[in-house]
């Protein structure tokens, strides 16, 4: 278990999860997982319970690449501080996702029950969020803390029509997640053209 460096004591699961967290999970840097996953790899297919405005529904990849490209990002754990803040931007900005041909959907290991609420609340009915039940999809993109198993980093993907990783973004501070994934539709948009 990790040491308090104030106290020299060993944190408590809560105390570290708080830490993560709160304020957006700024600071732990270094327990941060990098995502194997590099830009040109071939995004695994998946299917999870999702919902969209409370409603569940199957969200599988393969078939929401038909329509474009895919933001997908993981966020820890629905309704703490840093992953309301990044489902409030994500839910600003769906409106300019869509304009581009690109879905938006958030992924964590909660329970569908949590991901229905939150996908009114947080994401203002504008995008969906999965319940990646036993972190299945969380493990074959390499997205999980290394200091909490199970539990999605804060990590952003933005998946070609044709399932081709374009760009990756990993940072537990929230607020870049949305201009990074932004630039990279953006830029997929115009080599369309």
């Amino acid at each position: 278990m990790p040491q308090s460096p104030m106290f020299a004591r060993p944190l408590s699961r809560r105390t570290l999860l708080a830490t993560l967290l709160g304020a957006g999970g700024a600071g732990l840097l270094p327990g941060s997982a990098q995502a194997a996953l590099a830009v040109g790899a071939l995004a695994p297919d998946f299917t999870v319970d999702a919902a969209l405005g409370g409603q569940p529904f199957k969200f599988t990849l393969s078939q929401a690449l038909k329509q474009g490209p895919v933001v997908l990002y993981f966020y820890p754990k629905a309704f703490t501080s840093g992953c309301t803040v990044e489902a409030h931007l994500f839910a600003e900005a769906t409106p300019q996702f869509k304009a581009l041909g690109a879905t938006v959907i958030g992924l964590s290991n909660d329970t569908l029950e949590t991901v229905k609420k939150f996908s009114t609340e947080a994401c203002r009915n504008a995008f969906a969020v999965g319940a990646d039940d036993g972190a299945k999809v969380i493990k074959a993109y390499d997205a999980g803390l290394m200091l909490i198993p199970g539990m999605a980093d804060r990590v952003s993907f933005v998946i070609a029509p044709d399932r081709k990783i374009l760009h990756v973004y990993s940072s537990l501070s929230p607020e870049g997640h949305i201009t990074e994934t932004m630039k990279a539709v953006q830029a997929w948009r115009a080599a369309q053209r």
